[in-house]
């Protein structure tokens, strides 16, 4: 397999969007809802204080069923990250940067997502990162995807 260009930009996606288009499901509604308004939104638990993601009906500390949605600061670091050199999906197009984010809310709360704004020479483990959104051109329907960035601040 050839080596990836690590001089290669990744940006976020432009034009129409020919890429899967997420459902959401109960769990996962308030996190989807979230994305469309520009932010990340994760189930915490009100009893215990854990952070759930992925979304799922209940607390895996303490069992509770009485999550509830919370705006996150969508800053964390990269934990581990891969380059994809082949399309797995249809319409989304290599390379690109996969990468678990460690968000700073909690250990061990992380998101899997693309990395962008950025060369795949400069990503790092440990680098921090910060959520952007990227509303998708799917016609008449709308969604959202958060990607993440380097974040120099």
């Amino acid at each position: 397999m050839p080596s990836p260009d690590l001089g290669a930009w990744l940006a976020p996606p432009t034009g129409p969007w020919l890429g899967p288009v997420p459902e959401a499901d109960i769990d996962s509604a308030p996190f989807w809802a979230g994305l469309r308004r520009h932010e990340l939104v994760i189930l915490r638990c009100p009893d215990c204080a854990t952070f759930v993601h992925p979304p799922q009906a209940s607390c895996p500390r303490c069992l509770s069923l009485n999550l509830t949605p919370e705006r996150v600061s969508g800053r964390g670091t990269v934990y581990s990250f891969t380059v994809a050199n082949r399309e797995f999906a249809p319409g989304i197009r290599p390379p690109y940067v996969v990468a678990l984010v460690d968000l700073e809310e909690q250990e061990s709360l992380r998101v899997v997502t693309n990395l962008v704004n950025v060369a795949i020479g400069d990503v790092r483990i440990g680098m921090p990162v910060r959520a952007v959104f990227c509303d998708l051109d799917l016609g008449d329907d709308a969604a959202t995807l958060a990607y993440f960035e380097p974040d120099d601040a």
